[in-house]
């Protein structure tokens, strides 16, 4: 744990302290955990809409000759397959191992100009291995500390953006680039909750404009700002997984259930043969998700056992869902495990049991 005076900070950290914030540690950045409470701020996303600040998230620039080619010969998924002006959702994985660097997103602008947004704490990894691979006519620019990301997420989103001045509408992993007070924000309709809703990338000098407009314009909309702890129980509740607790570099895409993330048709990426052997022996645990049938909450690292003395597995992500009103979790298991299968969770010394499950817990717009 990083002492206060050495975390870093969002150019939105004084609104969030006007606002109440409570905050935590995050990726190394001191970030909103909450403003009225998890709660509140987790069913105003599910039934109006929620401002995020997820500055903390990295962003980083390839341009040059050849930029998309490169990203798409080292990232899993297949970039090929998407056009610029579109989005996608990638992994960064270890070449000897398979396990997975980082999962981030790439923003395709063109053959020549690519951005990614890996997780805050992974950052300097994901740069320092793009760079080794990189050729001289390749820049690799961090633009961490210069670049700040609001989510606006929840079904009132476009018209709170529409009314800000920004385009709205776009199909679902799509982006347009816009102008605000006279900088360019990149509009995607990309998002962590499962709702319909957009993240802006914005430069520094303007974000706390943009945070204050964005607010302004919800509030007919009801609009929260919402800390990172409801972002948490909004993922969880789509299953989602989040890097150092669901997906490592111990954990592979086979594992993760993310084989649709990754482009085994392609000739080269990071880790592409020993993944492509796994998957053809088939992974010896995967990702599942199990939900309480009481009134149990399931917490990270809780052991869970098909019997008392038949160890799975362990929570990797557990909360109460509001949405559900229950506990769930996500959990690596062994693949003995069958699809509708009843299993104990160590819940502080209580065998509690849970019902296994498919994704999502709860239906959602995000594709809306």
């Amino acid at each position: 744990m990083s002492s206060p005076e050495s975390l870093l900070t969002s150019p939105l950290h004084d609104r969030h302290h006007a606002l109440g914030a409570k905050f935590a540690e995050f990726g190394g950045w001191s970030m909103p955990l909450q403003y009225a409470g998890v709660v509140e701020e987790h069913h105003a996303v599910r039934d109006a809409v929620g401002l995020f600040d997820v500055s903390h998230l990295g962003k980083v620039k390839i341009t040059g000759p050849g930029a998309a080619a490169f990203v798409n010969a080292t990232l899993s998924n297949d970039l090929a397959k998407i056009a610029p002006g579109k989005a996608q959702y990638t992994l960064c994985c270890d070449e000897e191992t398979g396990g997975i660097v980082d999962d981030l997103i790439v923003y395709f602008h063109g053959e020549d100009d690519v951005l990614l947004v890996p997780n805050a704490a992974n950052t300097p990894e994901v740069v320092r291995r793009l760079g080794a691979a990189a050729t001289e006519e390749l820049t690799i620019t961090d633009l961490h500390r210069e670049l700040a990301v609001l989510a606006v997420q929840g079904s009132s989103a476009d018209d709170v953006l529409a009314a800000v001045g920004l385009p709205v509408g776009h199909e679902y992993m799509s982006f347009a680039v816009a102008t605000f007070e006279g900088a360019d924000v990149v509009v995607c309709r990309t998002g962590y909750t499962g709702e319909r809703g957009y993240e802006l990338i914005a430069p520094n000098a303007v974000a706390g404009a943009l945070w204050d407009a964005v607010l302004a314009a919800g509030e007919p909309f009801g609009i929260a700002p919402c800390g990172l702890g409801a972002r948490d129980t909004l993922r969880t509740e789509m299953g989602y997984p989040l890097h150092g607790q669901d997906i490592s570099l111990d954990v592979t895409p086979n594992e993760a259930r993310l084989g649709w993330a990754v482009g085994w048709a392609k000739p080269a990426f990071w880790g592409r043969e020993v993944l492509l052997a796994e998957r053809e022996r088939g992974p010896r645990r995967r990702l599942c998700a199990l939900v309480s049938t009481g009134r149990a909450i399931p917490r990270p690292g809780m052991s869970v056992s098909l019997t008392p003395d038949v160890l799975l597995g362990e929570i990797t992500s557990g909360t109460f869902s509001p949405t559900l009103r229950t506990g769930i979790a996500l959990a690596l298991l062994s693949s003995t495990v069958g699809p509708d299968a009843q299993v104990g969770v160590d819940v502080r010394g209580r065998r509690e049991t849970f019902q296994v499950t498919t994704l999502p817990f709860v239906d959602t717009s995000v594709r809306g």
